[in-house]
């Protein structure tokens, strides 16, 4: 694990004891902090007992405290550990500030720092892809694999390639990355902030934590996103923004887990992170068509009878789907769930290139009165039914990809177990006449 000896003698609460909470816990305590504990599940606490103070630190005199680490996912528009920190002069904070606290103790790196609405999680991977092709040291962490803290320390001239939510940002105060990059903005995690501008501004603490040396990157493909690289621009030493053109990329055809043209603005965003780390093009050219992708973003799971199969189910609002639709001609699209808004607007320039849809879950009556009038529409309402319904449907050179355009938890636990469920029938449908494709976008 990462920790330092910075730690001993602070006194730290944790709120939340999933994996970023726990791997803060065991750290702080290797440090030599004192650590106060707690999680409203009795089990997650109960490792606890004899080795930190477990007690709610709402019920806490916080003085003398130096931080209250919550996990992302508590509400700080709504939570009372919000005030009650405040009113004792505590900072909240998260598991990526407490790194951004050591790292002077750690061996000389480089931090990358990923954020943005949608295509985070393929950048990131797709960062951290190269720069293991490049022989450096990297780390792939924050919203994207382990907790930064819960992995061995990188030696000398590592990178810490991080994923980075706007409730990540929201929590630390001191990361400068050495590269950050803004990948794009849409409406999402609205119940959080005061309506767009307040989330947007989360996204932009970012580039604020930086240092006018530092490098920062942006897509193109939206106009909040290109107002933010403007005013960064006017912080920054001459080239270190850049705002990468996807249209100059030649090659996109020989990267099979990087088609459709959001993931050729991730690309273009990932080689401008990599060039301003020092690697080439004789590197990072070859390293995009080795990339395998990830499970549940354009995740190619099997082909039959000339038919792809697409496992999308990362994309849990439209303006992550749009983007999947328009990476293929002739797509059977199983979308719905619990939705996130009542329309498909933005997904609307790509329905020419949807043989049919199929609709499942919650959602599944309203998608059907909207694409009734421009597309065949199956309701389908279960997941086992829509796939069947299109491996029936689909021809020689058709796709069929679950991209829901919703969230899962009407039906599923979360998009994870949507997506291994969509492989898992897909396969077994298909039986001997399937055959597993690796790589995903």
């Amino acid at each position: 694990m990462i920790t330092s000896p910075r730690f001993a003698g602070q006194r730290f609460a944790v709120l939340g004891l999933a994996r970023s909470g726990l791997a803060s816990v065991e750290s702080l305590l290797a440090g030599g902090a004192e650590v106060t504990v707690w999680d409203s599940r009795e089990e997650a606490r109960a490792p606890f007992a004899d080795r930190a103070t477990v007690i709610d630190p709402l019920t806490l005199d916080l003085t003398g405290f130096a931080g209250v680490v919550v996990s992302p996912g508590v509400p700080l528009n709504r939570h009372p550990i919000a005030a009650h920190a405040a009113s004792f002069g505590v900072p909240l904070i998260g598991d990526i500030e407490l790194f951004a606290q050591i790292r002077a103790d750690l061996p000389p790196h480089r931090v990358v720092g990923i954020t943005g609405t949608n295509g985070k999680s393929t950048t990131t991977a797709l960062v951290h892809h190269i720069c293991l092709a490049a022989g450096y040291p990297a780390q792939l962490g924050g919203n994207i694999g382990l907790p930064v803290l819960g992995e061995a320390a990188l030696p000398a001239g590592g990178v810490y390639v991080l994923e980075l939510s706007s409730y990540q940002i929201d929590l630390t105060r001191s990361l400068a990355c050495d590269v950050a990059a803004l990948i794009n903005l849409s409406p999402d995690h609205l119940d959080r902030y005061d309506g767009f501008a307040g989330y947007a501004a989360a996204k932009q603490r970012l580039f604020a934590l930086q240092h006018a040396g530092q490098h920062a990157v942006f897509g193109q493909s939206d106009p909040h996103t290109t107002a933010i690289a403007a005013a960064v621009a006017t912080q920054r030493l001459t080239g270190l923004v850049r705002i990468p053109d996807p249209a100059a990329l030649a090659g996109q055809n020989d990267w099979p887990a990087l088609q459709g043209p959001h993931n050729r603005e991730n690309a273009a965003i990932a080689i401008a992170i990599v060039e301003a780390l020092g690697i080439d093009e004789a590197v990072w050219r070859p390293a995009l068509a080795r990339f395998g992708g990830l499970p549940h973003r354009m995740e190619r799971v099997a082909q039959a009878d000339g038919v792809l199969f697409i496992n999308d189910s990362k994309a849990t609002n439209a303006a992550s789907t749009a983007p999947a639709l328009a990476a293929y001609p002739r797509i059977h699209w199983i979308c719905g769930g619990l939705p996130k808004s009542d329309n498909l607007d933005e997904c609307a320039s790509a329905f020419d290139h949807v043989v049919a849809a199929y609709t499942i879950g919650e959602a599944g009556a309203r998608f059907a009165e909207i694409l009734s009038p421009v597309m065949p529409v199956t309701r389908s309402e279960m997941l086992c039914d829509a796939v069947r319904q299109a491996i029936a449907a689909a021809q020689p050179g058709d796709v069929v990809m679950l991209s829901p355009a919703c969230a899962s938890f009407d039906q599923f636990r979360d998009f994870e177990a949507r997506g291994d469920a969509f492989r898992n029938i897909v396969l077994s449908l298909l039986g001997d006449r399937g055959t597993v494709t690796a790589g995903g976008a």
